[in-house]
């Protein structure tokens, strides 16, 4: 056990160098995971996901309001119809795989929305049960997994611009860290982009719950909905670099740091990648949430590439 820990820390301390990355980072954590040497399981999900909104916070030190701004009104139309299209297509493969109803509409909403989050968010308002949970968001997990590492290396292959890329993998990339994995890969325009378009469509989460809530003619959804409340320290952050000149020498410090945590946090997420929660996942949510993953990245690539959405 001790180890495990030191290998553990080890490796915490070269995702803090310059000599790691992303992908890195999450491909360390997950060779980790799947010999099951992580000795802080239950930890790691905790720290991930604090570390994870610290360190968006971080980056909105790197951003201008205003464009912030822009890039949350010039995707709201797209957003809100890539939702509905989402749900809808995963309700058809849900039925086509057989698929669990209560996983397949969970798969379904964290492909349109923001992955584990809105799937933690949206859980109890359904009142799926631990394994209907744990199906949901292993199968979220593995493709986050896939769509760090490959769709940087789509991007390239298609010559897609930065702010092409960062538009798509916000789009089209399921949980936040991924996609401003992917981004910080493929460039500092593309990181902008696709952190500023990933939480604006994270927002979404608090309406969707609302209205699944409704349509279950529950009562307790507001008490449920899990806040996104770092998406304001992060519109905060990008307010005092647009409008606090004073304090120019720090912010780019700040965006820097938040970088490496984001490593971190991908080393740490991961680590979560087990034989036993592969094995958890099964074959049907996982081709549900494989062919409306395709789909989506799909549609959404071809109208990027056309110019029918852009930022």
């Amino acid at each position: 056990m001790t180890l495990r820990r030191l290998l553990f820390f080890a490796l915490i301390i070269f995702c803090l160098t310059p000599w790691s990355s992303p992908p890195i980072a999450l491909l360390l954590g997950a060779a980790f995971g799947l010999t099951g040497a992580n000795p802080f399981a239950t930890q790691t999900r905790r720290w991930s996901k604090s570390l994870l909104q610290a360190s968006v916070v971080g980056l909105g030190f790197s951003m201008n309001l205003h464009q912030v701004i822009q890039a949350g009104r010039s995707g709201f139309l797209y957003t809100f119809l890539g939702i509905i299209f989402a749900l809808t297509i995963g309700y058809l493969l849900g039925r086509l795989f057989a698929v669990q109803s209560k996983s397949a509409y969970l798969i379904s909403v964290g492909t349109a929305i923001c992955g584990g989050s809105a799937i933690a968010a949206v859980g109890p308002v359904v009142q799926a049960n631990d394994e209907e949970m744990s199906v949901s968001i292993g199968t979220i997990f593995v493709l986050n997994a896939v769509g760090l590492i490959v769709f940087p290396l789509i991007g390239h292959a298609l010559r897609l611009t930065e702010t092409q890329f960062g538009l798509w993998a916000a789009l089209a990339i399921h949980d936040t860290s991924s996609v401003v994995g992917a981004g910080a890969k493929y460039g500092p325009t593309a990181l902008a982009i696709a952190t500023v378009v990933k939480l604006a469509r994270a927002l979404w989460i608090v309406p969707l719950t609302l209205a699944t809530a409704a349509f279950r003619h529950t009562d307790s959804a507001r008490s449920r909905i899990q806040w996104p409340w770092f998406i304001l320290f992060f519109l905060a952050a990008a307010m005092a670099r647009t409008y606090i000149p004073q304090g120019a020498g720090w912010y780019p410090q700040l965006a820097h740091l938040a970088t490496i945590g984001l490593t971190v946090t991908l080393f740490l997420i991961g680590t979560g990648i087990t034989r036993a929660s592969l094995k958890q996942v099964g074959p049907r949510p996982l081709l549900q949430g494989v062919f409306l993953w395709i789909v989506v990245a799909g549609v959404s690539l071809w109208l990027i590439r056309n110019g029918l959405i852009s930022i």
